[in-house]
């Protein structure tokens, strides 16, 4: 049964009873994150052994106990994965996700997302928007880094059911071509990053791979670092070549003199995969004699249309 009220709603009279609500004293809730509470974003490193043999499969980077979170997931918002597929095998994603974004670390093989098909090989970088999905099939023995939004939807309980980009792939001569580019400048040993950016037509606003997702391409060379900075996005970050001597320091503050204030050392290996938390000075350091290669996958495309971004540089 029901009736009306003077705005003309219908009032059930077999409703479910509202919930009662909680008050918070404001200094001991404004800022939950902490362990108790909202726990932070912790460090974590990821090694390629995770990935580099048996069947095909994909390996999700799995934090969710740590973050609390409901379901898998890297950060909060994100979840990256391995992806390991056997020559002449298939593998189906269909994340609950706004956006896929793909780097193709071994192998070779095709994609259908929707109604557009392509071709891969080592060294491509791809997104896909999530409502699409993707089906990939590998010609030869295929390894890829892949990072989605989904986090993000099962937090706001929403359904991702319109694409808005189409399937954007990046050749890696493209890439390797506009890194080089780069790395020749004359300005680039005073650069505090020396890498290129990722970005679909779609998005000239924030200038990044999907509305939500932000992919970096970049190279530190052989005896030199790259001095610290910060951003609220979280960095997931992906190895591509290092040789001994490659590393990350990580930490919340800056000392007197620039540097970061007891960091948290990050030794890279080639084919790893590490977390940067939001927030969080870092720099990079390369003591051998070889040229290091990175992709951080980041929520900075949406960060950056939020404003929210907040990107400082340091020393």
């Amino acid at each position: 049964m029901t009736t009306h009220t003077r705005s003309g709603l219908p009032l059930l009279r077999r409703a479910t009873p509202v919930s009662a609500g909680e008050i918070h004293e404001y200094s001991k809730a404004a800022n939950p994150v902490r362990p108790s509470l909202t726990p932070p974003v912790p460090y974590h490193f990821f090694p390629p052994s995770l990935y580099n043999a048996g069947e095909t499969r994909t390996v999700p980077l799995d934090l969710s106990a740590a973050l609390k979170c409901a379901a898998p997931a890297t950060g909060p918002g994100l979840l990256a994965s391995f992806v390991r597929i056997l020559p002449g095998e298939e593998i189906a994603l269909s994340p609950n996700a706004t956006s896929m974004a793909f780097y193709v670390i071994s192998g070779r093989g095709s994609a259908v997302s929707g109604t557009t098909e392509f071709v891969w090989k080592e060294g491509d970088f791809f997104a896909v928007p999530g409502p699409d999905g993707i089906a990939l099939e590998a010609e030869q023995t295929a390894t890829l880094y892949h990072v989605s939004d989904a986090p993000l939807l099962t937090y706001l309980g929403v359904t991702a059911d319109q694409r808005r980009f189409d399937p954007v792939l990046f050749p890696a001569e493209q890439a390797q071509a506009a890194l080089a580019e780069v790395m020749a400048h004359p300005a680039a040993a005073e650069r505090n990053r020396v890498s290129v950016l990722l970005a679909a037509k779609e998005f000239p606003l924030t200038r990044t791979i999907t509305h939500v997702l932000w992919a970096m391409y970049g190279s530190i060379g052989a005896r030199s670092a790259q001095k610290p900075h910060r951003h609220q996005s979280i960095a997931l970050d992906y190895i591509v070549s290092c040789a001994p001597g490659c590393y990350s320091l990580v930490g919340e503050t800056l000392n007197e003199v620039g540097q970061i204030a007891n960091p948290v050392r990050v030794d890279w290996e080639a084919g790893c995969a590490f977390v940067t938390p939001p927030g969080h000075w870092h720099a990079h350091f390369n003591e051998s004699d070889q040229e290091a290669r990175l992709i951080p996958m980041q929520d900075a495309g949406l960060q950056t249309y939020l404003r929210t971004l907040d990107i400082r540089f340091g020393g």
